[in-house]
């Protein structure tokens, strides 16, 4: 099978949904008006609320919801063929996903740029925000366990990736002052962006040089050691003022990301490499080396992100919408962020599946399970040979990855040669992909547990409040930071991908909700049909998780803990879920009939209802 016409075709698939579909949203369905005053004018503070142009902050959303679902998700799933993941990635994203980030991000933006959680609180109940709070709250934890342990993977004993994602900080920095600081009352992007591109092509090369200078073994970490700076670096990330580290880094990364990907795109089309893999495999029914569970429910939690994520949510809910300069652009960064991620998800399949299957299980499995297979590997040794590393048996979706974006790479005319240095750069480029997820998903795991112990203690409740700063987010990366510690890609993966699918419930339950409280009911459907199929499924895979993974691994000796901890967490998000679909369906039923909807429900409607808003 030809690569060409299916990338051509879904570049025009996400084309039309995006100048059709999405402007039917925003007029239709979501009214969207330039003439209200949004969250980052009226609560501007220089810190949380910064009125942001809409290049920049697009690339800092992309940034932050761009992590391991759409590249890892879809490589997992490769086993089961190309045809169900490439059917779901187009009419998940399009139907779905980008409905669920555009839709969840207006929302926020009418309620003040406030959380999912306090969205479900005025749209739904004081109960259904509670619920929401404390399932987000446990599905933000685990999802960025589930984002940080690829990351590990990806850089363990690899110090050219550690040099060049490191530097990427201090550049960063250099960028946020400059944009924001430089010119009192202007925020400049051209020279910034100009200098933040030249200095990271600069390190990812001076970071191949490092990598074999004697210097090496400085940044050479075990994955144990990857964990704790990862974790030093989110808590660091979410404490500082969101201009100085977060955005300026997310709208650097993005470069890099958006660059490879339409780097990609073009090798495809240049060498439109063939689909190795059937349309389906043996595996669809169980039984899998990578993934044990039936295509149905596995493979839509498996590819996550790729189609439709519930930690888009909360970047949709947390730092974006209290960054947006004007209503409009929410269409051009809601769903034209989640688009690009659907290409990025169909790029990653694409360079999965063009390795044989042979090369593609003896990665992603365990060499005994392997063994087992019956396959015989066609190109691996001489890919080893080429990168200088072993590659059997390096489990988790990012070596083969890398190997299958190498492969494109190197059929480039004059690229052969490059073969080692494309795929350590791609290496580069998953764990850079991650990192812009797991510090924005920190800060915004941070605005929860502010919201949460507020109504503990009331100064918990103000962001800027230091003290609650610092400890907040110590509770955050030291809690997702015990799960990667003691988690691996096999138990934390498919916790990772339900739980994130339950929360993207959760979210289209209350956008639903707002729509209907809205007066918008002949159009709620846009995300009731997703919010029963993606929650029904996820549902099911939450269930069959439990028995068929984490209690079984609970009876295998010095497991038991980790085993309980993983099935009492998904029992947690599968009954959140449950009771938030209860509260959603009785707020809508008693609008329908007349009674009066929540106070403040759907936000201000007139800038002069904003106005007063914010006296």
């Amino acid at each position: 099978m030809n690569t060409f016409p299916i990338m051509l075709g879904t570049l025009c698939v996400f084309a039309l949904g995006y100048r059709y579909y999405s402007a039917f949203i925003a007029a239709k369905v979501l009214a969207l008006d330039d003439s209200r005053i949004t969250p980052s004018h009226i609560y501007e503070d220089g810190h949380n609320y910064v009125p942001s142009p809409k290049w920049v902050l697009f690339g800092h959303h992309f940034a932050a919801i761009a992590g391991a679902g759409p590249l890892v998700g879809p490589t997992l799933a490769a086993q089961f063929g190309f045809a169900p993941g490439f059917i779901w990635i187009l009419v998940g994203a399009v139907l779905c996903g980008c409905v669920h980030d555009f839709t969840v991000l207006v929302a926020s933006v009418r309620h003040k740029g406030r959380s999912l959680a306090d969205v479900a609180r005025t749209e739904v109940g004081p109960y259904a925000g509670l619920v929401t709070m404390i399932a987000l709250l446990f599905i933000l934890l685990v999802t960025l366990a589930g984002l940080g342990i690829v990351v590990v993977n990806a850089l363990a004993n690899s110090p050219w990736g550690v040099f060049t994602i490191g530097m990427t900080i201090p550049i960063a920095i250099l960028m946020g002052v400059y944009m924001f600081k430089s010119s009192p009352g202007q925020i400049r992007i051209v020279g910034p962006s100009i200098a933040g591109v030249i200095l990271l092509l600069a390190a990812v090369i001076s970071g191949r040089w490092f990598a074999d200078s004697a210097y090496a073994h400085v940044l050479t970490f075990s994955g144990h050691q990857i964990v704790f700076a990862m974790a030093i670096y989110g808590f660091v990330a979410s404490v500082l003022p969101v201009w100085f580290l977060l955005e300026p880094r997310d709208y650097l990364s993005t470069y890099m990301k958006l660059g490879t990907i339409a780097l990609l795109i073009v090798g495809v089309f240049v060498v439109h490499p063939d689909i190795k893999f059937p349309a389906v495999t043996e595996f669809i029914h169980g039984g899998g080396p990578i993934i044990g569970g039936k295509l149905y429910p596995f493979l839509f939690v498996t590819i996550a992100c790729g189609a439709i994520s519930g930690f888009h949510a909360l970047i949709s809910s947390g730092t974006t919408p209290k960054m947006l300069w004007k209503e409009t652009d929410a269409r051009f960064i809601g769903y034209g962020a989640m688009m690009c991620e659907g290409i990025v998800a169909v790029l990653a399949l694409i360079a999965a599946c063009s390795m044989y299957p042979g090369d593609y299980f003896a990665i992603n499995a365990a060499p005994a399970v392997y063994a087992k297979l019956g396959m015989h590997t066609v190109n691996l040794d001489m890919f080893s040979k080429e990168v200088g590393e072993k590659l059997a048996g390096r489990t988790g979706g990012a070596v083969s990855l890398a190997v299958g974006m190498a492969q494109i790479f190197r059929g480039i005319p004059g690229m052969k040669s490059l073969t080692s240095y494309w795929y350590h750069y791609a290496i580069m480029f998953e764990a850079l992909f991650i990192l812009t997820t797991v510090d924005t998903g920190t800060r915004v795991a941070r605005y929860v547990m502010h919201e949460l112990l507020g109504k503990v203690h009331k100064p918990f409740s103000n962001t800027a409040w230091l003290p609650g700063n610092l400890t907040t987010s110590l509770l955050v990366v030291v809690s997702w930071g015990y799960l990667i510690y003691t988690g691996s890609i096999s138990t934390i993966w498919p916790l990772f991908g339900t739980g994130n699918q339950l929360l993207a419930t959760i979210a289209l339950a209350v956008v639903t909700t707002f729509l209907v409280n809205m007066g918008k009911v002949k159009y709620a459907l846009i995300t009731a049909i997703p919010m029963c199929f993606v929650g029904v499924t996820t549902l099911t895979a939450g269930v069959l998780s439990i028995k068929n993974i984490y209690l079984p691994l609970a009876q295998k000796p010095g497991h038991g803990f980790q085993g309980y901890l993983d099935a009492t967490l998904m029992v947690i998000f599968v009954t959140g879920v449950v009771l938030v679909l209860i509260e959603s369906g009785r707020r809508c039923w008693k609008t329908l009939h007349g009674v009066p909807i929540p106070e403040e429900a759907f936000g201000p409607v007139k800038e002069t209802d904003v106005k007063m808003a914010c006296c």
